[in-house]
């Protein structure tokens, strides 16, 4: 999955904060303010180093906030709106293609997850077949609420990075 648009770090990092946010705001699903908050790291030498600085904006936040980033995610292969690169994410992995039974299964999987976890299950699905997101949830939903909390925050560093190397381009 390829952005409409995409931006060089020489870009970036000539950003006022307006457009930085407007730019990268995104990429960590509905919260800005992960972006606002590693701005005033600028400038960055790498996408990598940007990546860094961003996930660890998100995983050092009080604990509330990443509590609600974790909640902002959406449901795997739910029939609700989700944000355009969730639903380009989601398509890569077939997840608009499970048969009436494999829905089935992940509902279930995803409403024990939610009730054991009061999150949602995130997975950085690119380059995952469907078989493979239903066995992770699987095998996850019997985990530690630290476990998941660590996972969860690991997926979203997957799947940030993803995000941000299809957006910025290094130079």
């Amino acid at each position: 999955m390829t952005p409409s648009f995409t931006v060089t770090l020489d870009e970036i990092n000539a950003m006022d904060k307006a457009a930085f946010i407007a730019a990268l705001g995104g990429i960590f699903e509905h919260s800005p303010w992960v972006a606002e908050g590693a701005y005033r790291h600028i400038p960055f030498r790498s996408v990598e180093e940007l990546h860094k600085t961003m996930l660890d904006t998100a995983c050092q936040a009080e604990r509330g906030q990443v509590a609600a980033l974790l909640s902002a995610h959406p449901d795997l292969a739910t029939r609700l709106q989700v944000t355009p690169l969730s639903a380009a994410e989601q398509r890569g992995a077939g997840l608009d293609r499970l048969t009436p039974e494999e829905f089935t299964l992940l509902n279930e999987l995803k409403r024990k997850y939610t009730d054991k976890f009061k999150f949602p299950f995130i997975l950085a699905v690119r380059g995952k077949t469907k078989d493979e997101i239903i066995e992770a949830i699987g095998k996850r939903v019997h985990r530690s609420r630290d476990e998941e909390w660590a996972q969860a925050q690991a997926e979203i560093g997957h799947i940030t990075g993803f995000r941000l190397r299809d957006l910025v381009r290094e130079g």
